[in-house]
């Protein structure tokens, strides 16, 4: 069963993003915590969106996800930070129905994308992705500031 996630899942929701993490090998850099997640869910102004999958009554999967906006459209996309589904409870249709209710929530609301990075050496995912007619955008490089930079480049703004 996929549905929209409910306060009562960030604990769930939480531990998935940890385990994300360790899949992609970068535990150390995860350092979100319960409160948080719940804050950016359901807090007064949210700022990201999640989809849960259910087994058995159990959250075994999750999708979290912001708007974003394409001014060449000229509309509001979906961007899906993550995707994550528990190693015991792949190929069951889950990830597949993740991504089907985003897809759902951006053809509902005249959403013209559904956007998400997966890293390079994460071949049964970019497979599976390829799968569903998903196609990668390799003339894009992604780039981030993070750490000093950030603060030194933000310096200089002022």
């Amino acid at each position: 069963m996929i549905r929209r996630a409910r306060e009562s899942d960030v604990p769930a929701i939480t531990a998935l993003v940890h385990e994300l993490a360790a899949y992609e090998k970068s535990s150390s850099l995860c350092t979100v915590r319960a409160e948080q997640l719940r804050s950016a869910l359901f807090g007064a102004q949210p700022s990201v969106f999640a989809h849960v999958a259910e087994h058995e009554e159990t959250v075994v999967g999750c999708a979290l996800w912001f708007l974003n906006f394409s001014t060449w459209d000229g509309v509001n996309g979906i961007y899906l930070e993550d995707l994550y589904v528990q190693p015991s409870a792949r190929g069951g249709g889950h990830g597949t129905a993740l991504l089907a209710a985003l897809a759902a929530e951006c053809v509902e609301r005249d959403y013209t994308r559904l956007t998400w990075s997966v890293l390079d050496w994460n071949t049964p995912s970019i497979g599976f992705y390829r799968s569903l007619g998903a196609q990668s955008q390799d003339e894009w490089t992604t780039f981030r500031l993070t750490d000093d930079a950030l603060v030194e480049l933000a310096a200089s703004a002022r």
